[in-house]
């Protein structure tokens, strides 16, 4: 009997580029991460009705966004059969950008890149409580959810990396999944910016660097992820056995 292709991994829909699937990784045991199970993505407040057809073929019945409340309110979506939890995590990137103009510098490429690496890091303190929300929404039940922010690439990528981190992915797999939004995320058209197109390439693309300063908090300020799942997400021993025997295959 020939074997089963493995489901793909980004699904093509028309109002959102960076929506793709966490499953098929090598986890804890060497038991991949289910398919079909939980999905990442940009906003969803453009999907037409066949992509929300292919949501419901899917099963998905949960959506979780972490947009701030400004960016939420501005592209707003209901999608039918879909619970709706907002997990506000508000934009500072730009805002920052802003303030440094205001001085009278001209933003470059490494300003944008240190931007962004402060972003991250305050996702491991500022914003914990929002990342231990998505955990305990997921040992809550394992229906089908997707999380996601406006591009799918910060917010969110740093959620699906803590993710497949608890779930036992190896680092360097986890880092090729979050690059994997400069394959796929495409960029609005007609967004008016003042700030150099070098610039611009950084802010709307992901990098090692970026990831790689929230992990690098996570092992300098609580000596590794564990301590992290365990001390500040409210993840102990007991809740990653659940979510490995949620969210990976059984053992064969």
């Amino acid at each position: 009997m020939q074997p089963q292709p493995a489901p793909t991994r980004s699904l093509p829909l028309a109002g959102a580029t960076n929506f793709r699937d966490l499953g098929g990784y090598t986890g804890h045991g060497g038991r991949p991460v289910k398919w079909r199970r939980i999905f990442r993505s940009d906003h969803l407040a453009g999907l037409t009705a066949q992509d929300q057809a292919l949501l419901a073929q899917l099963g998905v019945a949960r959506a979780i966004d972490f947009r701030g409340q400004a960016e939420s309110a501005a592209y707003a979506y209901a999608l039918p059969g879909i619970a709706y939890h907002p997990l506000h995590i508000e934009p500072t990137v730009v805002q920052r950008a802003l303030e440094l103009q205001r001085t009278g510098r001209q933003l470059t490429a490494q300003d944008a890149v240190a931007l962004m690496q402060d972003t991250y890091r305050g996702f491991v303190h500022d914003n914990a409580p929002r990342f231990a929300e998505l955990f305990r929404l997921l040992l809550t039940h394992d229906t089908p959810t997707v999380f996601h922010c406006t591009a799918g690439k910060d917010r969110t990528g740093f959620a699906a990396a803590l993710i497949l981190l608890a779930l036992g992915v190896p680092r360097d797999v986890v880092m090729h999944d979050y690059l994997l939004t400069n394959t796929l995320y495409r960029r609005p058209e007609g967004m008016a910016s003042h700030a150099p197109e070098e610039v611009l390439a950084v802010l709307w693309r992901v990098q090692e660097e970026f990831l790689d300063a929230a992990l690098h908090m996570v092992d300098n300020d609580f000596g590794g992820l564990q301590t992290y799942l365990v001390e500040v997400l409210g993840v102990d021993a007991a809740a990653q056995k659940e979510l490995a025997g949620r969210y990976l295959q059984a053992a064969v």
